[in-house]
């Protein structure tokens, strides 16, 4: 039989490349994704720490506002660090699939093996979902930055324009929340312009009180400040009202009267129940003084004469 010489030797730099160049460059490549990967997670834990300490203001320096912080709804915070913990994890989890991604076509690339069809299959795929979903997707990241900055939570009295009251629900997608009067409302996230939360670290009671026009303003004001000052005092608005009240004076003249305010800054969703209190007991004093207060109906009064 004939003898077959056959030379099995390796072209020039090939055992370099295939041994020592291309696993050196795909291994440069993992580090540097894990380098990536593990900038980007920190990243998210300290957004995620800062979002789940919340915003706290500034202003209060006294002691009674100092204590009523230090207890503020401890429910509320592990809610909102629950929720921060959560998007942090799915933040997390998005940016390792698209580092994952990114790693696995970059080494591809440096093997030699053609990557412009993944990448013009990816392209028109994202093209395609972009088109068909864009309405959900601005939903889910409007969404994951209402949670993330705590703009509400569920317990809040929110005011999202067409609709205001109670939060029972977040996620992503929607907002669920219930008015005064029972009525259930499903709010895209990607729908909201604006957000009015009547339940975030503080509220105030703004009370518009009307008295006639012949009444001694200073009086007013005296017994509103009594009223407000005392209603402050009272134990059972110890941690309900956070602040001294004050009178701010006259507010302006209608045509039943004049219109003095007095204000007391009260815990969030508190302000209705210390507005019923004051106009309660508003109403109480004043009658004791002779104050009169407007109405808003025309009053018959009937004179009988006996005979």
């Amino acid at each position: 039989m004939p003898h077959l010489d056959i030379d099995w030797k390796l072209p020039d730099g090939f055992a370099y490349d295939s041994l020592v160049a291309v696993p050196g460059r795909i291994l440069l490549i993992i580090v540097i994704g894990l380098a990536f990967r593990w900038f980007i997670n920190r990243a998210v834990d300290r957004l995620v720490h800062r979002a789940a300490r919340g915003n706290m203001p500034g202003f209060i320096a006294d002691s009674r506002a100092g204590e009523f912080l230090d207890g503020l709804k401890p429910a509320n915070h592990a809610r909102r660090q629950q929720r921060t913990e959560t998007m942090g994890s799915l933040l997390k989890s998005v940016s390792t699939g698209m580092i994952l991604a990114v790693v696995v076509v970059t080494s591809l690339s440096t093997v030699h093996i053609d990557i412009a069809p993944i990448i013009a299959s990816a392209g028109i795929v994202g093209v395609a979902l972009g088109f068909g979903a864009q309405n959900l997707v601005k939903d889910f990241l409007s969404g994951i930055f209402m949670i993330l900055e705590d703009q509400y939570g569920v317990g809040d009295t929110v005011d999202l324009g067409e609709a205001t009251g109670t939060v029972e629900a977040v996620s992503l997608r929607i907002t669920r929340l219930r008015d005064v009067n029972g009525t259930v409302w499903y709010v895209r996230n990607g729908e909201i312009l604006r957000v009015g939360n009547q339940s975030q670290n503080w509220a105030r009671t703004v009370l518009d009180v009307t008295v006639s026009y012949n009444a001694d303003l200073d009086q007013v004001q005296r017994i509103l400040q009594e009223v407000a000052t005392t209603t402050y005092e009272n134990e059972q608005f110890h941690d309900v009202i956070i602040e001294a009240p004050e009178v701010w004076g006259v507010e302006r003249f209608d045509k039943d009267g004049v219109v003095v305010r007095v204000v007391l800054k009260t815990a969030p969703a508190q302000q209705w129940l210390v507005a019923r209190a004051m106009r309660q007991r508003i109403k109480a004093e004043f009658d004791r003084a002779g104050i009169t207060m407007p109405t808003t109906f025309p009053v018959a009064t009937i004179h009988q004469e006996q005979g």
